[in-house]
């Protein structure tokens, strides 16, 4: 898999290149830079981008690289959560995508498992992250119709987690949590899919409308 890497600090930038091949990624570039990222994203056209900032330049560069290729596999590693560009990030519903915090990856296999996940076109989004996004809108209609356990179940989903995984983590059955799922999306209007990375991306596109 070919990876293209954006992080200004120089040891957590050589950490990642080292800690990427090491499970047989194929590093093309590791820039400091938002336009050192764009030129590699031109010019590499690699499998999947990883721009970490400690500003919003990599994510600026990350939408733009979207925008003119819709459904590039994106994964933002970051300090802290860019509401804003967040939402833009998830809007459009398409291809893989990723925001995860820097302090809240405790291991390797954590990390690299979210690298090919959005990769192969999944989801891998912080808790923390999909939680403020929820947050501007529970007073809304239709998500403030959710129960408290069709939320929990739905910020899993949104994590990019299996029915077998949420079931595990909330000490149910994964009957319950299918029958969660369909409250969930007959709530939101939106079709049941056999596909649950296009599931959690269009509830994310759709808690997105009207936020911009």
């Amino acid at each position: 898999m070919r990876v293209v890497l954006a992080e200004d600090l120089f040891l957590l930038r050589d950490g990642l290149v080292r800690m990427l091949e090491a499970y047989d990624f194929e590093v093309l570039a590791a820039v400091e830079t938002g336009p050192e990222l764009t030129k590699a994203f031109a010019e590499l056209r690699p499998d999947v981008r990883l721009p970490p900032s400690h500003t919003d330049e990599g994510l600026q560069c990350a939408l733009a690289a979207r925008r003119d290729r819709p459904g590039l596999p994106v994964l933002v590693l970051s300090q802290h959560v860019e509401q804003l560009y967040a939402r833009e990030l998830l809007a459009d519903g398409n291809g893989g995508i990723g925001y995860l915090l820097k302090d809240r990856v405790f291991d390797a296999d954590q990390f690299i498992d979210a690298v090919r996940r959005v990769a192969g076109g999944g989801t891998a989004m912080d808790p923390q992250v999909i939680q403020q996004l929820l947050s501007r809108r529970t007073q809304d209609k239709p998500i403030g119709q959710l129960t408290p356990r069709e939320r929990e179940v739905m910020e899993l989903m949104a994590q990019g987690r299996s029915n077998a995984a949420i079931a595990a983590q909330l000490v149910v059955t994964e009957r319950a949590v299918s029958k969660h799922t369909s409250n969930i999306f007959g709530k939101l209007g939106l079709p049941v899919s056999d596909d649950d990375n296009r599931r959690v991306l269009a509830v994310i596109a759709y808690l997105d409308r009207g936020q911009q």
